[in-house]
């Protein structure tokens, strides 16, 4: 193939993340932990408008994993997850030997459905075993009902933990996600809108909790001259380097953001004049999605796998939606409530190149691929 490969979703340099790298260096602070990590956080708690405190941790997946253990997650214990989710939103809860309660979506925003979440509290304390927390998940950067949601968590006082993992940069009614729940989490993974080459970060409102989290992500060392531990401990603090990166990274969030979205009124530009495809939007103005994936759904799940493979022969990467988790092997045996809208997403819908890197060549390649998809399945509006 003469064409480079156009990625699903790939970081860039911002141009600024040497600076703070060779710092590092140069102090001999090339661990876990240290000045790095330290501005980046407060970076990030800025950027949060001070009202939350953030840890810094190696990915997403451990900074839910705290959430758990902070939440007192033991073994036995039930949570209540979105199906509609990538693994790390769930895997977590096995960590803890807890067991996983999973929730279908709702059309709108594809995120968890309030009235199958209440179905599922209602009949888990019937059945005697309340759930533990809810993790809720902003599918692709799409803030979940966030008042239905948690008007529903509140009332049977089960706390949310708040999967942002897709979503910084997004909002519902102003207020940016992660922000929400009692924690929230953020990925700062290769492919997300600014990264740290791996990590993340666990969101709370409480300066206490924060340095718990951290207590526990750096092994919970006790306070003595020896190493004294009375707690199990993790290795799940941030490297002095990637938060270094992740330094150099958040100058160009707001830009990147940006990016996405214009790419999201790219994909409106095609997609306006095609039949029977749903681009992945807005529900309303209280929603507000750093579109960190634009996706759509067709009509059937032929049609999807014969745009993707149109996509592949072009050297362009596109992927399914995320199938949900209790279709997983791993998580079929846990109970599940809802119908079968996470499986028809699952099943029409397509993720599409979204990274903000995107150049005017690579958005010309990608429209010629749609738009010869469907001239040849006869789906073009207004055809002449």
């Amino acid at each position: 193939m003469n064409n480079n490969r156009i990625y699903l979703s790939l970081s860039q340099e911002s141009g600024f993340e040497q600076k703070y790298i060779q710092k590092a260096l140069k102090t001999n602070w090339i661990t876990s932990g240290g000045p790095n990590v330290d501005e980046f956080e407060n970076v990030l708690e800025s950027y949060f408008e001070n009202e939350n405190f953030i840890a810094a941790s190696n990915s997403g997946t451990s900074a839910i994993h705290l959430a758990l253990i902070l939440l007192g997650v033991k073994a036995g214990d039930e949570v209540i997850c979105q199906s509609m989710t990538f693994s790390a939103s769930a895997n977590p809860i096995l960590y803890q030997n807890a067991y996983p309660i999973f929730v279908d979506s709702e059309r709108d925003t594809w995120n968890i459905c309030p009235k199958n979440l209440e179905i599922a509290i209602k009949d888990r304390i019937e059945k005697g075993k309340k759930p533990k927390a809810i993790i809720a998940v902003h599918l692709y950067g799409m803030p979940y009902k966030v008042d239905e949601v948690h008007a529903i968590a509140d009332r049977y006082e089960i706390p949310i933990i708040e999967d942002s993992a897709e979503a910084l940069g997004s909002s519902y009614k102003g207020k940016k996600c992660g922000s929400f729940g009692i924690f929230g989490v953020l990925s700062f993974n290769g492919n997300k809108i600014i990264t740290t080459s791996s990590g993340g970060a666990l969101i709370t409102n409480s300066q206490e909790i924060k340095e718990k989290a951290i207590f526990f992500a750096t092994q919970s060392k006790d306070i003595a001259s020896h190493y004294e531990h009375s707690e199990i401990g993790y290795n799940y603090r941030m490297s002095n380097i990637c938060a270094g990166i992740g330094l150099g990274q958040i100058k160009i969030l707001e830009k990147n953001i940006n990016l996405r979205r214009d790419n999201h009124l790219f994909y409106d530009s095609i997609f306006k004049h095609i039949k029977n495809v749903q681009l992945f939007d807005n529900l309303n103005d209280d929603f507000f999605s750093n579109y960190w994936l634009n996706t759509i759904l067709l009509e059937t799940k032929k049609e999807r796998e014969g745009l993707r493979l149109a996509f592949e022969e072009a050297n362009i990467e596109s992927r399914p939606l995320w199938k949900p988790m209790h279709l997983q092997p791993i998580f079929k045996k846990y109970p599940y409530y809802g119908h079968k809208i996470a499986e028809e997403l699952f099943e029409k819908g397509l993720c599409l190149p979204s990274g903000s890197n995107l150049t005017n060549k690579d958005k010309s390649r990608i429209k010629e691929v749609i738009v010869n998809f469907f001239k040849r399945n006869i789906k073009l509006k207004n055809e002449n």
